[in-house]
């Protein structure tokens, strides 16, 4: 929409500003001219002000998306670390529940076997308690001699020395699954609480990763906005110098007449006051016309078989007009909107046909650049010159072959060389067929 409407402003601007009339030319006085002229420059410098403005955004929307692209990075590396741990986590989680398992199993049958024999010692102890000293006493007096009364007594002995050292052992294997059990429960409670902990960073850590997303987003619509902008003073600078041109020429056309006339005038009251006047003044006008026949002729520079001459001769073509991967950005399809002359640094650059210079400076991407237009809406544009290498200025007249610059490499450039184009009403050809 904003190319739109800056392209209608600038055709309804030229609209308003030419009439392709006899009539309209003798309305309007150079002063007339001259004031439009300055608004144009007025309109070229802030259309060159904006343009400045759109590279320094696009130039800091880089660097700052740059800058996010590194923090983003980092985000997703710590993102990764962070899932690793959490899968460490949940096999040791996994592991401890199935420890807590077994456990759970061998402490039951720890419990078990500590019952039944704790049933078993303590029908024991009841019936001792029952017998009381007759059990033992019993035994004792069924001895056969004092011999067999000494081992029998040994034999109670141990039978209750290994009862008690038994009930023990079994309350010490119990206490010690118990303590296992304890131990496994408060590793998995740890476990769990460092995965619920873990799990919180990561939700920080991908809030982080959006946030990272959105601010790239962001930028990446701040660059195309600033291009769009970029672009749309390109196209208003041509159309700014086309109209210019325009201006010029039609300044020229009414200095002409008005020197047509005021030559008429004189050569008339040169007529009335004396023949010979007359004469001598034709005379000379025929001398003049002469002279001036004489100096018009054209440089001999030759070309190619087509209706322009080849601006730097038969160099090597190092690339042609339509699509091509960008040698700078790498970006596919996107088409060459010229034809590219592989030159060394300095090779002068002729004009491809006579014309009026409409911008002679420093122009976007193509560097310092010559913009020439031959009329009928025909332009040729001569990009990536080198520093200092223009020798012509904004509005002056030009002839076929003339030497305009220098060659070179600014811009948006890989090494020296002549970007060549060929515009009609503003729109890019192919300009082989016009050499």
């Amino acid at each position: 929409m904003k190319k739109i409407a800056a392209g209608l402003a600038v055709m309804l601007l030229a609209v308003t500003i030419f009439q392709p009339s006899d009539g309209y030319a003798k309305k309007t006085s150079v002063a007339e001219i001259d004031k439009q002229l300055k608004q144009l420059q007025k309109e070229v410098q802030e259309a060159k002000a904006q343009q400045e403005k759109a590279a320094s955004q696009t130039q800091e929307a880089q660097h700052y998306k740059n800058k996010t692209n590194l923090n983003l990075q980092y985000v997703l590396q710590q993102v990764d670390q962070v899932k690793g741990k959490m899968t460490e986590i949940s096999t040791q989680i996994s592991d401890t529940e199935q420890s807590l398992n077994v456990t759970a199993t061998e402490l039951d049958k720890a419990e078990a076997r500590v019952t039944s024999r704790e049933e078993v010692l303590g029908s024991r102890v009841r019936l001792m308690y029952t017998d009381g000293a007759v059990s033992y006493l019993d035994v004792l007096l069924s001895s056969t001699s004092f011999a067999d009364f000494l081992d029998r007594a040994d034999s109670l002995k141990m039978i209750v020395d290994q009862d008690q050292e038994l009930l023990v052992q079994h309350k010490l294997d119990k206490q010690t699954v118990i303590e296992k059990k304890q131990e496994l429960e408060g590793q998995y409670a740890q476990a769990k609480q460092l995965y619920t902990s873990l799990e919180q960073q990561r939700s920080l850590l991908k809030e982080k990763e959006a946030e990272k997303q959105e601010l790239i987003a962001f930028y990446d619509k701040q660059i195309q906005e600033s291009d769009d902008l970029s672009e749309e003073q390109d196209e208003k600078l041509v159309k700014l110098a086309s109209e210019r041109s325009a201006l010029e020429t039609q300044k020229d056309k009414i200095k002409a007449e008005e020197a047509a006339r005021r030559a008429a005038a004189a050569k008339a009251e040169a007529a009335r006051r004396a023949a010979a006047a007359a004469k001598k003044a034709a005379a000379a006008a025929s001398k003049g016309s002469s002279s001036s026949s004489s100096s018009s002729s054209e440089t001999g520079y030759s070309g190619g078989d087509g209706p322009f001459l080849l601006p730097v001769g038969s160099a090597r073509i190092s690339s042609s007009y339509g699509p091509r991967t960008h040698p700078i950005t790498g970006e596919r399809g996107k088409v060459h909107t010229g034809v590219d002359f592989a030159v060394p640094q300095g090779t002068s650059i002729h004009a491809a046909d006579s014309g009026t210079v409409i911008v002679a400076e420093w122009y976007s991407g193509y560097g310092y650049c010559v913009i020439i237009d031959h009329g009928g809406g025909v332009w040729t544009l001569y990009g990536h010159i080198r520093k200092g290498g223009i020798r012509v200025s904004s509005g002056d007249k030009v002839n076929r072959g003339d030497v305009i610059a220098e060659s070179g490499s600014t811009g948006n450039s890989t090494g020296p060389h002549l970007h060549f184009e060929v515009r009609i009403d503003g729109k890019t050809v192919n300009p082989m067929p016009y050499l």
